[in-house]
């Protein structure tokens, strides 16, 4: 496993993240497992969020389950995103009171005194950067937060939140894959009159890179917006044969050098994996096995259907 050093204090999180927004159906001794199966294969990291059901509450039993578990996990939830009462919708608050609620009931629900990073779950455009700036304050002071994020925001939102920050934005949680690639299409594509030169995320990763800031990619095996997994999709089929050629080169698998590619961007970067099978889990940790050449990565990106100029 590789790790990168987050935040200021420099902790050492590994590359891979265990993700949870699956385990709603499993048991706590099986999720518990599951995170004894990524410590083993050097993941120390698993993410959650409220919205996720009752992830949250399973990873408390988990822990409790487990003594000794939650202090060998760098444990990372979100805030904000919300059910309306009214419409069949989700809703985003990012308010004063909605973060210190929040984190009570995160940190009930984990059975745990803090979390080690806070991520604002996608955008807020009623945002109050001062009141942010207070709950992450407080919640710093008191031990609640080790560190702070934000997910699937661009550079202009958070240049504006850093603003009135005291605490500097350590991660910011995007979706990208190798079927997933408008932040590098736009890169590629500057100032041509394709529509790939749209720049849809106003240079996320450069700004990641910039700010010394982790970039942790979602959906790292899908297509689309929860399009489904391109491994093994015919609709994908010059991928597929590109991560099974680079695969069999390096003794891998497909799904280890699909989240090899997406880890391959020099800068802070992370992948989130959601799968809830052990196997897998160790199929994802050996991503980091070895690191991917040029030729190999633009390989991936143009098998994906994509041209370069």
């Amino acid at each position: 496993m590789r790790y990168i050093s987050f935040g200021p204090s420099g902790t050492k999180v590994s590359e891979v993240i265990l993700g949870t927004m699956r385990i709603a159906n499993k048991t706590p001794d099986e999720v518990a497992e599951l995170i004894q199966t990524a410590l083993d294969c050097g993941i120390n990291a698993v993410d959650t969020a409220p919205i996720y059901g009752p992830s949250e509450s399973i990873i408390g039993e988990a822990f409790a389950s487990a003594p000794g578990l939650r202090d060998r996990v760098w444990l990372q939830t979100k805030l904000g995103i919300q059910p309306h009462p009214q419409v069949k919708s989700n809703y985003f608050d990012f308010s004063y009171e909605h973060i210190m609620e929040s984190v009570d009931n995160s940190l009930r629900a984990l059975k745990t005194d803090h979390v080690d990073s806070l991520l604002l779950h996608r955008p807020d455009a009623l945002m109050e950067p001062d009141e942010i700036a207070r709950a992450f304050d407080e919640l710093k002071v008191a031990g609640k937060v080790i560190d702070f994020g934000v997910s699937n925001q661009n550079p202009a939102m958070m240049s504006r939140l850093a603003n009135h920050l005291n605490v500097p934005i350590t991660a910011n949680q995007v979706q990208i894959s190798a079927a997933f690639t408008p932040m590098f299409d736009s890169f590629f594509n500057v100032n041509m009159e394709v529509d790939a030169s749209a720049m849809r995320d106003g240079g996320i990763l450069e700004y990641g890179a910039e700010n010394d800031m982790a970039i942790q990619a979602w959906s790292v095996l899908q297509h689309g917006y929860f399009g489904g997994v391109f491994l093994g999709d015919p609709n994908y089929a010059g991928l597929n044969a590109a991560l099974e050629r680079i695969a069999a080169e390096h003794d891998s698998t497909p799904t280890a050098v699909a989240i090899n590619w997406v880890l391959r961007y020099p800068a802070k970067m992370q992948a989130i994996v959601g799968t809830t099978r052990p196997e897998r889990v160790r199929m994802s940790a050996a991503a980091c096995d070895w690191e991917m050449t040029r030729e190999e990565w633009y390989e991936i990106y143009i098998s994906a259907g994509n041209r370069l100029p």
